[in-house]
């Protein structure tokens, strides 16, 4: 029988009537998985320190190496680390999400996920558990870049608001993140999952206004990010180091974070679903 399913009933009082033994409530085992999520962090640093080093080294070595990318006529900042920031901090929690779908596959490899998935709990607990741990790391990664991001001469446009929605775009996209990691460690159940889930994502990140803006692309890169939904996100979370906020440049990243939330959500109860095979 299933964990979801499963209920034992007891006879009590005269009347014999059956009593439900209930499961743990799903937000109690969530935050029970997502603090286990966290300590990981201590045991196994390497799954999380290059989602927090990366972003850092990417933020710097781009912003150096491509300073006078803001002389190109049109480029909407005159700092290249505002340009080259927001990147940063989404890749990094991209991989603080993706993280996930690495200690999961050595949960299933050790056996331990096993006993985890035998322990009632709601089911959904063992995606929004993860999910809520990659959630706090995401926490740290944006923070911390983004202070890092300050002393090398980032500047905000737009304020407190604009800094908002830095953290609504990388919080999205650690939560998407998570989600297509855990999809592929059930998939896989093996570190064959652990490229894809990186490749996968390089390609979506790059292949969109990760560099330059889409006025300065041309030929099938620019065809590629004008209908890549990272595009979105991205001028989501870049909107305040650039200029104001607007509608115009959220509504974009907020369906995007949606939509791919949603079909990497199913994916991965799918894939959960099918781990018992």
């Amino acid at each position: 029988m299933s964990i979801d399913s499963t209920t034992r009933t007891t006879k009590s009082g005269s009347g014999h009537k059956p009593r439900s033994v209930a499961f743990t409530a799903l937000w109690p085992s969530s935050v029970g998985l997502g603090m286990r999520n966290v300590r990981n962090i201590r045991r196994l640093p390497s799954a999380f320190l290059p989602s927090l080093l990366m972003p850092i080294i990417q933020a710097v070595a781009f912003s150096g190496t491509f300073f006078a990318v803001t002389q190109i006529p049109g480029f909407p900042t005159d700092r290249s680390i505002n340009w080259y920031l927001p990147l940063g901090v989404i890749l990094g929690c991209g991989f603080a999400g993706i993280g996930v779908g690495f200690t999961t596959v050595r949960d299933i490899e050790s056996g331990f996920y096993d006993r985890l998935r035998m322990t009632p709990v709601p089911r959904l607990a063992l995606i929004t558990g993860p999910t809520l741990g990659a959630l706090i790391r995401a926490l740290v990664v944006t923070t911390t870049v983004f202070l890092v991001g300050l002393l090398i001469g980032a500047r905000l446009t737009d304020g407190m608001l604009g800094l908002l929605m830095l953290y609504v775009a990388s919080l999205g996209v650690a939560t998407l993140g998570t989600f297509w990691g855990l999809a592929l460690a059930y998939r896989f159940r093996d570190m064959r999952g652990a490229a894809i889930m990186q490749l996968t994502f390089f390609l979506a990140l790059f292949l969109s206004d990760a560099q330059t803006p889409l006025s300065v692309m041309e030929g099938w890169l620019h065809g590629v990010a004008r209908v890549n939904p990272f595009t979105n996100i991205l001028r989501l979370g870049r909107q305040g180091f650039l200029g104001d906020v607007t509608w115009a440049n959220t509504w974009g990243g907020l369906v995007a974070i949606a939509a791919i939330c949603a079909l990497t959500l199913w994916f991965a109860v799918a894939s959960l679903n099918r781990l018992r095979d």
